[in-house]
């Protein structure tokens, strides 16, 4: 309580707590709108590394003044065992905020990007701060009605696809969510087109997932590079979801599923028509998906940040996954499914131009994907969303 009883600021953190910076993009755009729009809250940023307090600062609107930023971390034994153990389980993202729970419930509210945090309520039991999600992808996957995004206070999400299917299933409430669109679309830099390489070749970005049993990596990765390998046709950008090669022994706890990731030649490294990023920030800024001509994939979340602008597609089912009518795989309706790498020549050739049926399917589902505002950002509607919800919450403007 301060000495004259007068209400204290609302703190509010904006919290990076993963290993990569895969998640940064979605939430760091909300920063200064929040900053603008509700002067009156503490608006501060924890980050676990310096690549991500750069990353966020990247963020930053220039014109306005910087946020505190903090940092959170696991303790050194856990980051201990981690490195011994290969990083196959990620102790320091969940030990961080375990580590520093009592700083973190000096907080009125966190936004957060991912679920691991939900841990100081459900572990730790812990009440306050009250936790904000921001979802990181828009995929169709269950992973994204996870039901661990019931234990958060309010949900901030991108489209009514999303919205429809966590209130059907009983993972957000009525009045504790909010529509606000795709903050990462709102990063200044995607208006400015990229050239990768020096011709004038169709680029084809092949962006497989980590996941060891849906990935296409481990079974047709190393066929699907040299194929591009051996033609003078295409480009190829080789951007894999970034958790691809973060550890040797990729763990599936939702598929009981473990794999030895595999390795990738050098001479593929030397190719100028080939270009392989495994975790650099345009793997995870939409520079490749924004860029390239056609998409190689299997279930990551990024064919949606692709189907923006409509082009082909090309899904890999290495997995022998029955996706026709399973609504986990609605994506793969938006272009060519192949089950076998030899079929891979043949389904480019009949990629270009895009259909008219996969363009219609592309476009309506970006639209109920995406709640796309053209005279009101994501960035500005989340950050509407997220001073309401505190306003509601803390009605005396504070604590006392």
């Amino acid at each position: 309580m301060n000495a004259d009883n007068s209400p204290q600021p609302i703190r509010i953190g904006l919290l990076y707590n993963h290993e990569q910076l895969l998640q940064v993009t979605h939430t760091a755009p909300i920063i200064s709108r929040l900053q603008q729009l509700a002067p009156g809250l503490q608006v501060e940023v924890l980050t676990s590394s310096d690549s991500h307090t750069e990353a966020v600062m990247s963020h930053l609107d220039p014109q306005v003044e910087p946020p505190l930023i903090r940092r959170i971390a696991a303790g050194k034994l856990v980051k201990a065992i981690e490195r011994a153990t290969g990083g196959i389980i990620p102790l320091s993202r969940i030990g961080a905020p375990a580590a520093n729970r009592e700083m973190l419930g000096t907080y009125d509210a966190l936004v957060v990007p991912e679920t691991t945090t939900t841990l100081l309520k459900t572990r730790y039991g812990m009440q306050h701060p009250k936790l904000i999600f921001g979802p990181h992808g828009a995929g169709d996957r269950s992973i994204s009605v996870s039901p661990d995004i019931t234990h958060f206070d309010f949900v901030l999400l991108p489209g009514e696809k999303t919205r429809d299917r966590m209130i059907e299933g009983g993972i957000v409430r009525e009045g504790d969510h909010a529509v606000i669109g795709y903050p990462k679309f709102d990063a200044p830099h995607l208006a400015v087109p990229t050239k990768f390489f020096d011709n004038d070749r169709p680029t084809v970005l092949y962006n497989p997932h980590f996941d060891p049993l849906l990935s296409s990596w481990h079974d047709f990765g190393l066929q699907v590079l040299e194929y591009f390998a051996g033609q003078q046709t295409y480009n190829l950008i080789f951007a894999p979801h970034v958790m691809l090669f973060q550890r040797r022994v990729l763990v599936s706890v939702e598929h009981r599923k473990i794999r030895f990731r595999q390795e990738i030649p050098a001479r593929y490294r030397q190719m100028g028509h080939i270009r392989i990023d495994t975790g650099s920030e345009r793997s995870v800024d939409m520079s490749y998906t924004r860029n390239a001509d056609l998409y190689i994939g299997d279930v990551s979340s990024q064919i949606y940040e692709f189907i923006q602008r409509p082009r082909p597609a090309i899904f890999l089912n290495s997995h022998d996954a029955q996706w026709h009518d399973d609504p986990s795989y609605a994506f793969w309706h938006f272009g060519q499914v192949i089950d076998d790498v030899a079929d891979l020549g043949a389904a480019l050739e009949q990629a270009f131009p895009l259909g008219e049926i996969f363009r219609q399917r592309q476009s309506a589902a970006f639209s109920q994907t995406f709640s796309i505002d053209p005279a009101n950002s994501s960035a500005v509607r989340a950050a509407e969303a997220i001073a309401g919800y505190l306003d509601r919450e803390f009605p005396m403007g504070g604590r006392v």
